[in-house]
């Protein structure tokens, strides 16, 4: 780690402002930027600390949605008992994420942000060769230990997982990343590496997240977050989905349906698919299953990571049956 300049913004737009300059970084929770430092992948030449920005770490509960400053904790939100109620998939994901003592500390815009746990990208002294740490110069990862990376969204350039959860209900239930400039959908949020996989986000240099708003919907009222993994606490997912599910009156008939799924792809991946196979169908556990299946169309395995195109649909028919009473 090398030295670098400590700057405590008063303001979002003098937290934007210094953040524009080359080599600055934005510092709330912590703990993503000082894994990276620690590792070698970021080394910043200014710092800017945004933690005690006034109003950004509030949560505001109506019967429109929900809005999360971007500095509320993990845990604050996961705790909140509006967000449990409306959106338990929310609830459930951040629960499940790290650790309590991460979850104390991280903040909700920086979730978002946190980098990809590929060991290729997290050693740069072992591993020069990696397209997000320096563009061009190729994907260490394929041909290597891939059982932890991404079978959706991949390209010859990068194989890396996306490895939050947040993102994944987020993006199951549409919301909205504000920023100090615009509003975006999450699922435009997030990029597919493509030939560019260092560019992760459609975030501006010096843009700043503000805020996440989530619509409220009968199926975010009626949701769950499934996660499976190879240990029970502070792993990351070997695929995980987020499901949300509304009836028609009669208690059958899918009326809306919402899956997206994580730790299979380079970004949160909603399965349209899927959906749109459910929709307007009575729910039955064959219904669901051949559904479920549609998730992996386009899936490409690159050696360790194949068993991903099994359990991925396994976990979102576990879920959907789950929330429709079948399971």
């Amino acid at each position: 780690m090398r030295n670098f300049s400590y700057l405590r913004a008063n303001s979002a737009t003098e937290a934007s402002q210094a953040a524009q300059q080359a080599g600055a970084m934005l510092l709330a929770g912590g703990t993503t930027l000082l894994d990276l430092a620690k590792c070698g992948v970021t080394e910043p030449e200014t710092v800017i600390d945004i933690i005690n920005l006034s109003g950004m770490s509030d949560i505001t509960a109506e019967a429109a949605g929900v809005r999360i400053g971007a500095l509320a904790r993990m845990s604050e939100v996961a705790d909140h008992k509006d967000i449990r109620a409306a959106f338990p998939a929310v609830s459930e994901s951040l629960s499940l994420a790290a650790s309590a003592q991460l979850r104390n500390m991280a903040t909700i815009g920086g979730n978002l942000l946190q980098r990809t746990r590929c060991s290729y990208f997290r050693d740069p002294g072992a591993f020069p060769v990696c397209n997000k740490r320096n563009p061009g110069s190729g994907c260490s990862a394929i041909g290597g230990i891939t059982r932890n990376h991404a079978v959706l969204g991949t390209s010859e350039a990068c194989i890396a997982s996306y490895p939050g959860d947040l993102a994944v209900a987020l993006v199951a239930f549409d919301a909205v990343v504000e920023t100090d400039g615009r509003k975006i959908a999450v699922d435009d949020f997030f990029l597919i590496p493509g030939d560019t996989p260092n560019k992760e986000t459609i975030l501006q240099r010096g843009e700043i997240i503000t805020a996440i708003a989530i619509p409220a919907s009968a199926a975010a009222r009626n949701s769950t977050y499934i996660k499976v993994r190879d240990r029970q606490s502070y792993e990351f997912a070997a695929a995980s989905a987020a499901v949300g599910l509304e009836f028609e009156a009669d208690g059958r008939t899918v009326r809306d349906i919402r899956v997206a799924l994580g730790g299979v792809a380079t970004k949160p991946w909603r399965v349209r698919d899927v959906e749109r196979a459910l929709i307007g169908k009575a729910l039955t556990a064959e219904a669901v299953e051949k559904a479920s299946r549609l998730a992996m169309e386009g899936a490409v395995a690159h050696g360790g990571n194949r068993y991903k195109i099994e359990l991925a649909p396994r976990v979102i028919a576990r879920a959907i049956l789950r929330m429709g009473g079948l399971a």
